[in-house]
């Protein structure tokens, strides 16, 4: 199979759902990343084989999103594109369906990434309501639209709203922040452990931002409907967050008993990112600069109430995958959806009773050192935007890794519904 290289990769800023992207549709910005992406590659658009894009809650006006992206973007229409959805992971698993055409030779050059608008997920009303409408609809005279009419109930007013209906699992029927009461519960995770990893992924963002680190990743966006305000970082670092302001905030998902709050949660978010994808032979003869290798990838399975440890039951089948063991990873990122997940995973990876029981694994994988780890902050801090946030970790991973020189890079994530993703990444 033929080497799979990164080129370069971009993402608007991490917004808050309901702030300043709540104008830009899904659609929108995607369109305002891959072209951005197009744009500072100097890229060909009639060499782009396809498009892919990860996306969950796709607008009813923009069905197949990847495709209305790739049109927005200046793609040329005869390029075809495919919107992939897997949950939390939907952003990885564009780059992992690029990754398998340009190995198995169906493809040279493909653009993929992910986007999420979650501030206009729609709220919904009851089919009775809607039931209503249609038979007013084929009314043939007023009177009989009138009657129709005249069977609406308060109740019908009643909205059903859409995200927490997309963030409540239909097997086990638990919410995200839910499953993550159940990790904590079982793994004796204390609140003030939760708040103290929340905290330092505040930290770290602030850094990384004073830094100038993200903004390498970052293309600065013109929000309608002024267009003279330009958002330039991500709006949910808190720079003066500290424990004392965490501690006061109370659980959410079990308000008697709970731990997991808003602060020690990732954020309801508004995002895109796209990659450059190409065959190392296409990237080489473009004079294209590699950003990185894809090694390996892989998805896996389990309890959807436990969906939080995802990333211990991905992680080992795309190492192995790769070839490598734990220890040779020199960098790691880890989707923070909740405090508690991350750290039920971090005792996971160590231990060995726990690996056993909960990955079928004797031997642990090993201890995830937190000094290499969601080095620049991560979504407590930046954001989820569900369908983008996969992409986003391998371009931040990959831009970090270009920064420290290393080698070998994790990226990985829980998938609500009970998956994890993983995906293997090197710099040669």
């Amino acid at each position: 199979m033929r080497e799979v290289v990164i080129v370069e990769g971009i993402r608007t800023p991490y917004v808050k759902a309901g702030t300043v992207f709540k104008s830009l549709p899904a659609q929108e910005l995607g369109r305002i990343v891959v072209h951005e992406l197009i744009e500072r590659t100097e890229l060909d658009p009639e060499i782009i084989d396809e498009v892919v894009v990860g996306n969950i809650a796709q607008p009813p006006e923009a069905t197949n999103i990847a495709r209305v992206i790739a049109l927005k973007s200046g793609i040329p229409r005869n390029v075809p594109a495919v919107t992939v959805a897997r949950n939390c992971a939907s952003g990885m698993d564009a780059i992992a369906t690029a990754h398998v055409k340009i190995s198995a030779g169906m493809a040279d050059v493909i653009i993929a990434g992910g986007v999420e608008s979650m501030s206009n997920i729609p709220l919904l009303y009851p089919q009775e309501y809607g039931e209503v409408l249609a038979e007013a609809a084929k009314a043939r005279s007023f009177g009989q639209k009138l009657e129709a009419f005249t069977h609406i109930r308060p109740k019908h007013f009643k909205p059903i709203i859409g995200l927490q209906v997309g963030l409540t699992d239909p097997i086990c029927e638990l919410n995200m922040g839910e499953t993550a009461e159940v990790l904590a519960k079982e793994f004796g995770i204390t609140r003030q452990e939760q708040d103290m990893f929340a905290l330092m992924s505040h930290q770290r963002a602030t850094m990384a931002t004073d830094l100038g680190k993200l903004r390498e990743e970052i293309v600065p966006v013109f929000p309608p409907p002024q267009y003279n305000t330009v958002v330039d970082e991500d709006n949910g670092i808190r720079k003066n967050q500290s424990l004392e302001a965490l501690g006061k905030l109370r659980a959410v998902f079990d308000r008697d008993y709970g731990s997991v709050t808003a602060g020690n949660s990732s954020q309801i978010t508004d995002g895109a990112a796209a990659v450059l994808v190409m065959s190392e032979e296409k990237a080489k003869a473009l004079g294209m600069k590699i950003l990185g290798y894809v090694r390996s990838y892989a998805f896996a399975g389990l309890d959807p109430a436990r969906m939080g440890l995802g990333p211990a039951v991905a992680t080992p089948r795309a190492l192995r995958l790769a070839n490598v063991s734990f220890k040779d990873i020199q960098l790691v990122e880890i989707n923070e959806a909740f405090a508690a997940q991350v750290i039920a995973n971090e005792m996971v990876f160590r231990d060995a009773k726990l690996s056993q029981k909960w990955i079928g694994r004797e031997e642990p994988l090993g201890e995830i050192n937190r000094e290499i780890l969601n080095v620049n902050g991560g979504a407590i801090a930046l954001g989820h935007p569900v369908g983008s946030s996969g992409t986003r970790l391998v371009l931040t991973l990959l831009k970090e890794m270009q920064r420290r020189d290393l080698n070998l890079g994790l990226a990985t994530l829980c998938v609500g519904g009970g998956q994890g993703g993983a995906m293997v990444v090197e710099r040669k």
